[in-house]
């Protein structure tokens, strides 16, 4: 017997169970595409659908996942000055690791869908997928040393305020998971900044990121804790899924080959950084981020994980081809100003990208007003 048909076997009946049926209709529209037809035209079939999509997502996340339990165990033993090479006590760097991220993630999913199966029975209708990629993505941009609690408070915080108060999936104007992270950073800094909580479990010990070095020393401050290749790699302290350059890559040629990200926004946010990095290097000045080479703020930070993963959310970045270029490039010259204008929180693209979100409707609204002004000419 298939798991559908498990599902259909024990439905219950829809006059007498009332409450119990509604969370199995629910429950079952999460787990399986509905069997409904349109009945009206025009309509275009894929073979691409929302669950397909939300779950190429996540494959692309599982990596980062793993990666992050490896090095949350790793910082850890390194602080503590055990195991401090690379390949030394792998098994118990994983297990640490992991018994610091699992519970996260299990939180973000438990909470989340919570509120998603309260708001499905409220309204009567199916259980939607857009969590379960917000879910994975909301512990990858969090310290492992997060309290619970704050995390709890962030995600219904971002879920409540930033996705049902507009109607749900589809619906929200701003990213999910990084309202969240808005959310831990504006109530509770101490908690998300700073040196002390990028090492899980060693009192007193500040494990300092590259751009906490290179806000008060310059790159020559950060290549002196880190090498390139650390950098590169991955290997230093920050956010779960944020610091190992290879696997985001990776994981952003994957949603671009099954055309989920938009490769403008990309490129375009790429472009954008490193047009205005030239124009502080060209500039230069007393601050220390203006004089970091404009191609090793690549390695600094999470970049590419929010240009690859935060921005192309297709809900709330801009629609059009042209608005997409407008809203990268953007994204990649805010998030830099305010890394090289903000020393307390060098971190720019969290701020860049929701503020994008918000004008993301308008781009679109002048580069259609434009195309139509230029067909208009043409007539």
């Amino acid at each position: 017997m298939g798991l559908l048909d498990f599902f259909k076997k024990i439905e219950p009946d829809k006059q007498k169970s009332g409450f119990l049926h509604t969370l199995y209709d629910g429950f079952f529209t999460f787990l399986f595409v509905p069997n409904k037809r349109p009945k009206n035209a025009s309509h275009v079939h894929d073979h691409i659908d929302l669950k397909r999509t939300m779950i190429f997502v996540v494959y692309a996340l599982i990596p980062l996942y793993i990666f992050g339990m490896y090095n949350v165990g790793h910082q850890h033993y390194l602080a503590m000055g055990e195991m401090t090479g690379l390949t030394e006590g792998l098994g118990a760097k994983f297990l640490y690791g992991a018994l610091k991220v699992l519970p996260i993630y299990v939180i973000s999913m438990v909470v989340g869908l919570g509120i998603e199966f309260y708001f499905a029975y409220k309204k009567g209708h199916g259980i939607e997928e857009g969590y379960l990629v917000t879910g994975a993505l909301i512990p990858l941009i969090m310290p492992a040393s997060l309290p619970y609690w704050i995390l709890v408070l962030a995600i219904v915080f971002a879920v409540l305020i930033g996705k049902e108060a507009f109607g749900g999936t589809g619906m929200n104007v701003v990213n999910v998971a990084l309202l969240a992270r808005v959310f831990v950073f504006f109530a509770y800094p101490t908690s998300i900044s700073g040196d002390a909580v990028w090492v899980s479990g060693v009192d007193g010990f500040t494990g300092a990121t590259p751009l906490a070095m290179a806000s008060s020393g310059g790159w020559t401050e950060v290549i002196s804790h880190y090498t390139p290749e650390q950098m590169f790699w991955g290997v230093i302290p920050g956010s779960i899924g944020e610091t190992s350059k290879p696997l985001i890559i990776l994981g952003a040629l994957f949603l671009l080959l099954s055309r989920i990200a938009s490769w403008r926004i990309i490129l375009g946010g790429i472009i954008g950084m490193s047009v205005m990095g030239l124009i502080f290097n060209a500039f230069g000045g007393s601050n220390a981020y203006m004089n970091v080479p404009w191609y090793d703020h690549f390695l600094m930070g999470s970049f590419l994980f929010a240009i690859s993963f935060m921005a192309t959310d297709p809900v709330t970045a801009a629609s059009t081809n042209r608005g997409k270029w407008i809203y990268g490039l953007l994204i990649g010259a805010i998030g830099l100003v305010i890394r090289v204008s903000n020393p307390a929180y060098p971190e720019g693209w969290m701020l860049a990208i929701l503020l994008l979100n918000v004008f993301a409707p308008l781009i679109d609204y002048f580069v259609l007003q434009g195309n139509m002004k230029k067909r208009l000419k043409r007539a």
